[in-house]
């Protein structure tokens, strides 16, 4: 049936063709000539018996991307979610400050300003369901409040309570949970598969209000280094996907998928400085927490304990380094902020300042395979081999990772 529609698709786009050239050219023979032969690439094989000026068997069709873009909306719209957040006003007002009043500028100081009461949904964010049971995947920062409650409205219109299981210290990724059964999940994907001017769809709880919007658009660039900001704080992600489809705030959360249906990524910032640049973490990096989630029952991530900088070949050049890539374990700017954490496994296995770790349990570091990015795929308790290089001569170290403390 679908192969017959197509046809009298593309059969009415040629007739607006043919008749111009007929009244154009004034020749009938080629009128015919065309309506008589075989369109390559149309997919369609047209015969001079066949109505093309019959109107009333004329319907709409959709191109076949379009068809897999409706295909992969209806089948996953409803295992994305809305993700709720609901606190008394007092509480936000006392986390926030009377600065979110903007009216006590105009109209008296704070402390002539009565603070509201009452508990109200404060703000959304997007997720998605991953297994029948309820376990949810969003953004760390769509439940960063405190002292709130979330809840989860399906796209059903059902609502449940939400519990936050677990929230990852070094990426931006939580897992939630509700009391549910056989529910719709989404499929995960390779976001390693990623490619350049793939075809990929957005869906999102957009600006709080439009539940489930759908956007369209392509992968416009991989393995970039962000820092998002939002809420008062900030955090550098590495090897985000970049695309074009339209991600607005309430998107948080949502999935990022490609044609077969395939969540490879998880919408997470936008550049307010560009237009229609939007980020989203791998999906890949996604898979490590879920395995965590579901074997030690929180987010479980390995720490080396350093401060360090990714080498390229301008920083190379700038300090004199002898090698043009890896992680150059650096101070901050405070006496607080020391290249190695005490007591932490890069102590423990003789890491200096200035050292440049070239390679770490096998993998060689850079810039599009990061320090943080390799360690992020180990475990805590795990073995590691270092090849440092130090004063120009390179050695060997051993560390054993540990899991991370937010202490």
């Amino acid at each position: 049936m679908k192969n017959d529609s197509a046809k009298k698709q593309y059969r009415n786009t040629i007739i607006i063709a043919v008749v111009l050239s007929f009244f154009v050219g004034g020749a009938a023979g080629a009128l015919f000539g065309i309506l008589g032969g075989s369109i390559v690439g149309g997919n369609f094989t047209a015969n001079s018996s066949d109505n093309f000026f019959g109107l009333a068997d004329s319907e709409t069709v959709v191109v076949e991307e379009s068809s897999s873009t409706i295909d992969v909306v209806e089948n996953v719209s409803p295992a994305v979610v809305s993700i709720i957040a609901t606190q008394d006003l007092s509480e936000l007002y006392n986390q926030t400050g009377p600065n979110i009043y903007p009216f006590d500028y105009y109209f008296g100081s704070p402390n002539s300003f009565t603070p509201p009461t009452g508990k109200q949904e404060v703000s959304s964010g997007t997720g998605f369901i991953i297994s029948p049971d309820g376990m949810i995947i969003t953004n760390k920062h769509v439940v960063s409040l405190e002292n709130a409650e979330y809840s989860v409205l399906m796209n059903d219109g059902k609502r449940y309570d939400a519990v936050v299981v677990s929230v990852d210290p070094l990426n931006d990724i939580a897992i939630l949970d509700i009391e549910a059964d056989n529910l719709p999940t989404v499929e995960l994907g390779d976001s390693d598969a990623a490619q350049i001017g793939q075809t990929v769809i957005a869906i999102g709880n957009s600006l709080g209000e439009y539940l489930n919007t759908v956007t369209r658009g392509v992968i416009s660039g991989i393995n970039r280094i962000i820092t998002a900001s939002g809420g008062g704080s900030s955090e550098t992600l590495e090897g985000v996907i970049q695309t074009d489809a339209s991600i607005n705030p309430g998107n948080s959360g949502g999935p990022l998928l490609n044609l077969a249906g395939q969540v490879i990524g998880i919408n997470t910032a936008i550049d307010r400085e560009g237009e229609s640049i939007g980020f989203a973490i791998p999906i890949n990096e996604a898979k490590i927490v879920i395995t965590s989630v579901q074997k030690y029952g929180k987010i479980i991530r390995p720490v080396l304990g350093i401060r360090y900088v990714p080498i390229t070949s301008a920083l190379a050049e700038q300090n004199e380094l002898s090698a043009d890539h890896g992680a150059l374990i650096v101070k901050g700017s405070t006496e607080e902020d020391v290249a190695v954490l005490p007591n932490s496994p890069a102590e423990k296995a003789g890491l200096r300042e200035n050292d440049v770790i070239i390679e770490l349990g096998g993998y060689e570091i850079e810039q599009s395979n990061s320090l943080a990015k390799i360690i992020r795929k180990l475990q805590p308790g795990d073995t590691v081999m270092l090849k440092v290089l130090r004063d120009g001569k390179e050695i060997r170290l051993e560390a054993v990772l540990e899991e991370y403390s937010n202490e």
